[in-house]
């Protein structure tokens, strides 16, 4: 029997073609980097707008970019420094944010592992303490690297897993009391934008979502329970953050269900989330700035930052 990915018209081939074209593009080096924190991953990539978005003399807003990847090693910022330089391109003064993801099964700091190794999906808490502390350093970083932007006009993006850490960052003053990175005051956001997101992990969990990566993410079945109010955006609400998901109606890697999911939580909740659904659109074309997706992205996050 042929392999499904092979077969022409098929999701998997569909998705296999958006992937190798959302990857074909040159890593782009960034304007300025600076470090949150001492390990190698604790650092931010700023990119300077090009062109006057909002108008002549308008200043740029800052967009944080938040990388997917399932929370892996192997996937580091370089994968979106395309979709960055796009938005710099669209006006946007843009932070892409390195945060520590996971290594290998049992394998120590800094280990970085292949794409066939066992590789486990984030660090905890250590990927939450990163953004965590990220965010919170973005202020004093952007006024030295994104001189002229507004970061009091700041918008959160993210993609997949990226996503998820784009809602959980958007609602720390939403998380349980006890938690080491919860605000006593909502973030200073003007929206968050997220990109086919990783947004409800009962649901990504029944769909095997990245193979089980948001559980393997909170340190596996043994702590799940214990530690998914701290984690899952789905439990996270409402915010009163204005909140947009881009999801792709072919996303076989994160499909439209979790999106489902968490816009029907958010409304129970009191909370309306925007949903924007793209036909024959799978998952990567959201951060591909070769595709028509990743337009609609742009204009999205235009319409909470300007």
């Amino acid at each position: 029997m042929p392999d499904a990915a092979a077969e022409p018209g098929t999701a998997a081939a569909r998705n296999a073609a958006e992937e190798r074209s959302a990857f074909s593009h040159p890593a782009v080096e960034p304007d300025s980097t600076a470090a949150y924190g001492d390990h190698p991953d604790q650092v931010i990539d700023f990119y300077v707008p090009r062109g006057a978005g909002g108008g002549p003399g308008v200043p740029a807003p800052v967009v944080v970019v938040l990388h997917g990847g399932a929370w892996r090693a192997p996937y580091d910022r370089r994968h979106v420094s395309p979709f960055a330089r796009f938005l710099a391109g669209r006006g946007f003064a843009v932070a892409s944010v390195e945060y520590r993801r996971g290594a290998r099964d049992g394998a120590g700091d800094g280990v970085r592992g292949g794409a066939g190794d066992d590789l486990v999906a984030g660090r905890w808490p250590d990927t939450f303490d990163d953004v965590a502390a990220a965010l919170d350093a973005l202020p004093a970083l952007a006024g030295r690297h994104l001189p002229g932007a507004d970061a009091r006009r700041t918008v959160l993006t993210g993609h997949s897993a990226g996503g998820h850490l784009a809602l959980w960052a958007a609602a720390r003053h939403v998380l349980p009391a006890d938690a080491p990175w919860r605000l006593d005051r909502p973030p200073s956001l003007r929206g968050v934008v997220a990109l086919a997101p990783i947004a409800d992990f009962e649901v990504a969990g029944k769909l095997d979502v990245c193979g089980g990566a948001a559980r393997q993410l909170l340190g596996g079945e043994e702590h799940y329970a214990e530690r998914r109010p701290y984690a899952d955006p789905a439990l996270l609400l409402p915010t009163g953050i204005a909140t947009t998901v881009v999801q792709g109606r072919a996303d076989v890697d994160v499909p439209q269900a979790v999106v489902e999911a968490y816009a029907d939580a958010a409304a129970r909740a009191g909370e309306m989330v925007g949903v924007t659904l793209l036909e024959d659109v799978g998952h990567f074309p959201l951060i591909d700035p070769a595709a028509d997706a990743c337009a609609v992205v742009a204009e999205e996050i235009a319409q909470l930052a300007w």
